[in-house]
């Protein structure tokens, strides 16, 4: 927690550049409202389908930027030219 302004964004571009590589796109939500702002406010939708893949159980938007880079990290596998 007490992450300030510039180590979030600075979270933000990682996680999203680390999503596209994997044709994923991390969604924010725009206007955060009660659970969002207290847990949450981001989303993984596969870029093919449009389908929302993580951050959206019980409610949108429901993940955290930590949440989304685990769940990265944990379910993707780099190609074979990655080290």
């Amino acid at each position: 927690m007490g992450q300030g302004k510039h180590e979030v964004s600075s979270q933000e571009r990682r996680v999203k550049r680390f999503a596209i590589r994997y044709g994923l796109h991390l969604m924010k939500a725009q206007k955060p409202f009660g659970k969002v702002l207290q847990h949450g406010g981001y989303m993984l939708r596969d870029e093919d389908t449009r389908k929302i893949i993580f951050g959206d159980k019980n409610y949108e938007f429901s993940a955290t930027l930590d949440e989304i880079e685990e769940f990265l990290e944990a379910n993707t596998k780099p190609a074979a030219g990655d080290a």
